[in-house]
């Protein structure tokens, strides 16, 4: 990189001296993983249509069933080794799986048990290593580093999870989704080098803050964490704060699955193939992260350096009151897509990084494990629960517009949820 393009970065970042190559490794880390991911999603949907939209719910609590099972292993692995030890182990479990996934399919294209399997897994998937990631954000940066750097690392997973998409609605009818799933793998290898990098940076840094005389632990990324591997449930139920993230989570994801759920149906009407679904998910991801990655480059730090926490958690969901009852009033496909389309975009561009900030005023345990259980477990407890919800709604004869009235109103209690969190978190002092 040559100085004028550090400068201009570290102007629009507003980064400060040291912090800008840290900051790029992360954003390309970010990159690597999202990009990986999103070439499996597209896959993931169709899977999930593959077995009828009717299964959807059972499909969730299969999810959050194997989340249940895989966050104990988790929790053993977090307290029993070193971070530069379980980072890259997490990357590497998963990069083989979807290596073993890419052979049964090669063998079994049509199986539907494997298709099920498969949209389960990607569904553990994804959020084990996103929540990994980020928790070693919030464990690498400070508080007032985060509201500086995290949009900016938004934007680096912004632009994966735009050329991910783009690369599946290119080449899913042309390649396959078998070597989709290769091109997936390749991408997280890559992403296990930031991981290294990041790594070293953290303890130059510690070194260099001890030389200035200010407070840090040179030896955490070299020492486990410790502790009970179920700790991070325990911590969730008996801590206001984090029940209180828990809460926000679970109201998420309900406004997100009854939309989810509407999109499938959708689609399993208007397609009849599999890689013309795949090719639709792939142009549909790529439109919403394009949006995604401009409101992160240009609005998401600025807003949080002005306004704070507080107002980028209750800004979606008061949006979300908006697009529903707009659906509620006018339920047509196009009013469903803009809805769908502007809260998937505000979501990764505006609640995730705001979420994640809640996470950089507790203690290193809290951030590992605690963290990945709400990440997990939490939100796909809450996926089942608002799938099931959905399809009571449906039971009792509400259509499109009566369930838009309910998500409004679902929306409406989590902007409640969302602006007594962000008045904690500005009173919670950021641990040293």
């Amino acid at each position: 990189m040559t100085s004028t393009t550090a400068r201009w970065l570290e102007q629009a970042v507003k980064l400060e001296p040291g912090e800008t190559t840290a900051a790029l490794a992360a954003a390309a880390y970010h990159f690597c993983l999202l990009s990986g991911y999103f070439v499996l999603r597209p896959i993931r949907d169709t899977m999930g249509i593959a077995g009828g939209v009717e299964q959807i719910p059972w499909l969730f609590l299969g999810t959050f069933l194997a989340m249940l099972a895989a966050v104990p292993v988790f929790g053993l692995l977090t307290a029993r080794f070193r971070r530069s030890v379980f980072l890259p182990t997490v990357y590497v479990f998963f990069i083989a799986n979807i290596l073993a996934f890419a052979w049964a399919f090669a063998r079994m294209p049509e199986q539907a048990v494997l298709a099920r399997t498969f949209f389960i897994w990607v569904s553990v998937f994804n959020l084990f290593i996103v929540s990994v990631f980020w928790s070693f954000m919030v464990d690498l940066f400070s508080r007032e580093q985060s509201r500086r750097i995290f949009g900016f690392l938004a934007a680096g997973g912004t632009a994966g999870a735009l050329i991910g998409p783009l690369l599946t609605g290119l080449l899913a009818e042309r390649v396959g989704q078998v070597a989709l799933m290769l091109l997936s793998a390749a991408l997280l290898t890559l992403a296990l080098l930031a991981i290294r990098y990041l790594l070293g940076w953290s303890q130059r840094s510690a070194a260099s803050r001890l030389v200035a005389g200010l407070p840090a632990d040179r030896d955490r990324a070299s020492r486990p964490i410790g502790g009970n591997p179920f700790a991070g449930i325990r911590l969730v139920f008996s801590t206001p704060y984090l029940a209180g993230i828990a809460l926000f989570i679970l109201l998420l994801t309900s406004v997100s699955t009854f939309l989810y759920i509407e999109q499938l149906k959708i689609v399993e009407t208007a397609f009849a193939t599999r890689d013309a679904r795949t090719a639709f998910f792939g142009k549909l991801d790529a439109l919403v992260q394009a949006l995604t990655i401009t409101i992160q480059l240009f609005i998401t730090s600025r807003l949080a350096a002005r306004y704070g926490v507080q107002a980028l958690l209750v800004s979606v969901p008061v949006l979300m009151v908006c697009g529903f009852l707009a659906l509620g009033l006018a339920p047509t496909l196009w009013v469903l897509v803009v809805v769908l389309v502007i809260r998937r975009a505000l979501e990764y561009s505006i609640t995730r990084p705001a979420r994640e900030m809640l996470f950089t005023t507790v203690d290193t345990e809290t951030k590992y494990k605690a963290k990945n259980f709400i990440d997990t477990v939490v939100y796909r407890g809450g996926d089942w629960v608002s799938s099931m919800v959905h399809k009571l709604l449906e039971l009792v004869g509400l259509g499109l517009s009566g369930i838009a009235f309910f998500g409004a109103v679902i929306a409406g209690v989590w902007a409640g949820v969302a602006f007594a969190l962000g008045r904690a978190h500005e009173r919670i002092r950021e641990p040293q």
